[in-house]
């Protein structure tokens, strides 16, 4: 198994510790969280460039990294649908959106064909990522090692009232224009399946 590959499998297994950690009640649960959601969004870029730069683009590659991502961000949006950050029609949007197309790379691959994630999956999980990230370090902002950054949730003009909704809004709205173009995109194959 080449590196990239490593580091995509990797994401899997720090997604597993990711939710065992927060879904535990102690006092530095979104501390520990933050930096475990921070470390796998990081192996996401990483395996990326690693594997175009080396050229060790590989079809478990192109399957599994974009699944790896979808099973990372489902966790981090059900854990903060639980504390109350995310509502959860939101939460079954975005993952309506991950299934809908894995289903369809599902259909490509049956076909022999792999469909490799686009400049707008890429965009949206971006997104998806600094709203994760933005409502941890929130949560983690409670808890002792990083009280530090809690006025700055305060802020009348920046706080969390202005940029909780527009993160949201954001992530809603590449999540699913990404989903649309991508189907749009590959339409032929699903018309050809009908």
């Amino acid at each position: 198994m080449n590196l990239p590959n490593q580091l995509t499998v990797s994401r899997l297994g720090l997604t597993v510790v990711f939710v065992a950690v927060t879904a535990i009640p102690w006092p530095y649960a979104f501390t520990l969280g933050l930096a475990l959601f921070s470390i796998a969004s990081i192996t996401d870029w990483l395996d990326g460039k690693i594997a175009r730069e080396r050229n060790l683009v590989t079809s478990f590659g192109q399957l599994m990294d974009p699944l790896a991502d979808k099973v990372l961000m489902a966790a981090a949006f059900v854990t903060l649908m639980d504390q109350k950050l995310m509502p959860g029609w939101l939460v079954i949007a975005i993952l309506a959106r991950e299934f809908l197309v894995t289903g369809l790379r599902l259909v490509a691959g049956a076909r022999g064909a792999v469909l490799a994630a686009d400049k707008l999956g890429k965009q949206k999980t971006i997104w998806q990522i600094v709203t994760a990230c933005y409502l941890l370090v929130y949560l983690a902002s409670r808890e002792e090692p990083l009280a530090f950054a809690r006025p700055l949730f305060d802020w009348p003009a920046l706080g969390f009232g202005m940029i909780h909704p527009l993160l949201l809004g954001l992530t809603l709205v590449t999540t699913l224009y990404s989903g649309l173009a991508y189907f749009w995109k590959n339409r032929q194959l699903v018309l050809d399946e009908i």
